[in-house]
């Protein structure tokens, strides 16, 4: 694909599944979009392959994943899996705070300066 959208070729490939289910698609991006990885695979993976271009210099790997795509498996390379993974593990930097820092926090939110929070101590 030429370059323009980061996700034309994404967008591309949801379009030949949706009106060619039966057709598998290998994705090959230079970046992990994640929104449209995930919406690639949301339905099933059967089919379906995204690889980052950088991994598909060994020849005989690349060509397993045009076989298992074909074939009607799957291809994610691993990169794009770890991203889609650790996404869901993110910890909510809320949870880290003490009651204290909480405190301030809700204190900066309603506006008060450094010194009106320091007051009450």
């Amino acid at each position: 694909m030429l370059p323009g959208e980061a996700d034309d070729g994404v967008r591309a490939a949801r379009t030949i599944r949706a009106e060619l289910p039966n057709t598998g698609v290998l994705v090959l991006s230079q970046y992990i979009v994640e929104r449209a990885a995930l919406d690639l695979i949301a339905d099933s993976a059967d089919g379906v392959g995204y690889l980052l271009k950088r991994r598909v210099s060994d020849l005989d790997r690349f060509v397993d994943a045009v076989r298992r795509v074909g074939e009607g498996g799957s291809a994610l390379d691993p990169e794009v899996v770890a991203r889609l993974l650790g996404r869901s593990g993110r910890v909510d930097p809320l949870e880290t705070l003490t009651a204290r820092e909480r405190e301030v926090l809700a204190w900066m939110a309603e506006g008060l300066s450094n010194r009106g929070i320091a007051e009450p101590w």
